[in-house]
Protein backbone atom coordinates (compact mmCIF):
# COMPACT_ATOMS: atom_id res chain seq x y z
CA UNK A 1 0.00 0.00 0.00
CA UNK A 2 1.55 3.83 -1.33
CA UNK A 3 -0.31 7.35 -0.46
CA UNK A 4 -0.39 8.51 -3.45
CA UNK A 5 -2.23 11.59 -2.80
CA UNK A 6 -3.78 13.80 0.39
CA UNK A 7 -6.57 16.12 0.83
CA UNK A 8 -6.14 19.55 2.95
CA UNK A 9 -8.64 19.73 5.93
CA UNK A 10 -8.27 21.92 9.09
CA UNK A 11 -9.49 19.35 11.66
CA UNK A 12 -8.39 15.62 10.40
CA UNK A 13 -5.45 14.35 7.97
CA UNK A 14 -6.68 12.84 4.78
CA UNK A 15 -4.58 10.16 2.77
CA UNK A 16 -5.39 8.52 -0.43
CA UNK A 17 -3.47 5.26 -0.63
CA UNK A 18 -2.96 2.45 -3.69
CA UNK A 19 -3.34 -0.81 -3.33
CA UNK A 20 -3.54 -3.94 -5.36
CA UNK A 21 -7.11 -2.75 -7.36
CA UNK A 22 -8.40 -0.27 -5.18
CA UNK A 23 -7.95 3.29 -3.39
CA UNK A 24 -8.02 3.59 0.29
CA UNK A 25 -9.04 7.08 1.52
CA UNK A 26 -7.75 7.64 5.18
CA UNK A 27 -9.45 9.75 7.73
CA UNK A 28 -7.75 10.73 10.88
CA UNK A 29 -8.91 12.66 14.09
CA UNK A 30 -7.30 12.06 17.20
CA UNK A 31 -6.80 8.30 18.05
CA UNK A 32 -9.96 7.66 15.72
CA UNK A 33 -10.13 7.25 12.02
CA UNK A 34 -12.32 6.10 9.61
CA UNK A 35 -11.22 4.43 6.28
CA UNK A 36 -13.30 4.12 2.81
CA UNK A 37 -12.48 2.11 0.25
CA UNK A 38 -12.95 2.47 -3.44
CA UNK A 39 -12.69 -0.29 -6.05
CA UNK A 40 -10.77 0.70 -9.51
CA UNK A 41 -14.09 -0.41 -11.30
CA UNK A 42 -15.66 2.61 -9.46
CA UNK A 43 -13.54 5.86 -9.91
CA UNK A 44 -11.06 6.99 -12.54
CA UNK A 45 -7.51 7.66 -11.03
CA UNK A 46 -6.59 9.92 -8.03
CA UNK A 47 -8.73 13.07 -8.78
CA UNK A 48 -11.56 11.03 -9.63
CA UNK A 49 -11.52 10.11 -5.58
CA UNK A 50 -10.52 12.78 -4.35
CA UNK A 51 -13.81 14.37 -6.97
CA UNK A 52 -16.13 11.91 -4.31
CA UNK A 53 -14.59 13.28 -1.29
CA UNK A 54 -17.07 16.62 -1.71
CA UNK A 55 -17.51 19.18 1.27
CA UNK A 56 -20.84 17.69 2.31
CA UNK A 57 -18.81 14.37 2.27
CA UNK A 58 -16.25 15.60 4.44
CA UNK A 59 -18.77 17.44 7.13
CA UNK A 60 -20.05 13.58 7.48
CA UNK A 61 -17.19 12.34 8.66
CA UNK A 62 -16.63 15.29 11.14
CA UNK A 63 -20.08 14.64 12.37
CA UNK A 64 -19.11 11.15 12.59
CA UNK A 65 -15.86 11.66 14.71
CA UNK A 66 -17.53 13.80 17.19
CA UNK A 67 -20.10 10.76 17.37
CA UNK A 68 -17.10 8.34 17.93
CA UNK A 69 -15.42 10.75 20.17
CA UNK A 70 -18.40 11.21 22.69
CA UNK A 71 -18.69 7.33 22.77
CA UNK A 72 -15.29 7.13 23.44
CA UNK A 73 -15.55 9.49 25.91
CA UNK A 74 -18.59 7.67 27.50
CA UNK A 75 -16.87 4.22 27.61
CA UNK A 76 -13.86 5.96 29.58
CA UNK A 77 -16.08 7.42 32.09
CA UNK A 78 -17.93 4.49 32.94
CA UNK A 79 -14.95 2.84 34.67
CA UNK A 80 -15.52 -0.36 33.68
CA UNK A 81 -13.29 -2.81 32.53
CA UNK A 82 -14.12 -6.03 30.16
CA UNK A 83 -10.57 -7.44 30.11
CA UNK A 84 -10.11 -10.98 31.83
Amino acid sequence: MRIVDSIPHPLMNISIFQMNDKYIVKFEAGPMEQVFKFRSDQVIGVQDVKNKITQQFQQEVVQRFHHMKEQLAKSLASGTSTSE
